[in-house]
């Protein structure tokens, strides 16, 4: 099965993408895990990329394509693969398109994950992070002792990309260059929207029985 997860920053996509990679037993394509492999291996790709990231830029369309069908001929994409962070616009998504078709595969579904953009602020910017990795929620998932990690008592911090400024930029960037692909694959026939705002269990369970999963 080709799947894609679409969806706003702080929808779940990633969260759901690991899920159902374990399930359904094909992998989870992220295209920032794949930039960084190609980096940290100094591949002629991901020194490409590296460059780019170094000089401030986004890294190009065209080298985000060709890192992606790169990552896609691997044996573990024989049977399967989900997409997570790509396609981000609608070129890549007419790209993509071409590279199933010279690979004979089609897209099967695109699960949008749909979640109102105040949500997604109240998930982002509540998020505090610990410089040992330790990750938590001011609601969901607060730290025993506010503003302490629990495992080492260090201060916490806000991450640059949670700040709620940070968040709404991040918002209006996927409206303006995200979200024209909820059009697009709806008229391949192959969007699938879910409801983002459910517990990462429910979401799941939600996307297996729209598959034909019973869990």
């Amino acid at each position: 099965m080709q799947m894609i997860m679409l969806g706003p920053p702080g929808a779940g996509k990633g969260s759901q993408a690991s899920n159902l990679s374990e399930t359904l037993g094909i992998p989870h394509i992220s295209t920032g895990d794949i930039f960084r492999a190609n980096i940290k291996n100094e591949t002629s790709l991901g020194l490409q990329v590296k460059a780019n990231i170094d000089a401030g830029n986004l890294v190009p369309d065209e080298l985000t394509v060709q890192i992606v069908e790169d990552r896609l001929k691997n044996a573990d994409c024989q049977n399967g693969f989900i997409l997570d962070g790509f396609p981000r616009t609608l070129y890549q998504a007419e790209m993509l398109e071409k590279i199933l078709d010279r690979h004979q595969k089609k897209m099967d579904v695109v699960v949008n994950l749909v979640c109102p953009d105040e949500v997604i602020i109240q998930r982002l910017s509540g998020r505090r992070m610990c410089s040992c990795g330790r990750s938590y929620h001011l609601t969901s998932n607060p730290p025993r002792v506010p503003g302490k990690c629990d495992a080492d008592g260090l201060d916490l911090y806000i991450r640059e990309d949670d700040k709620a400024s940070t968040v709404r930029s991040r918002i209006e960037t996927y409206h303006n260059q995200t979200e024209p692909l909820v059009h697009f694959y709806s008229k391949e026939g192959v969007l699938r929207d879910i409801d983002g705002t459910l517990s990462i269990p429910e979401t799941t369970e939600r996307i297996l029985k729209m598959i034909g999963i019973e869990t």
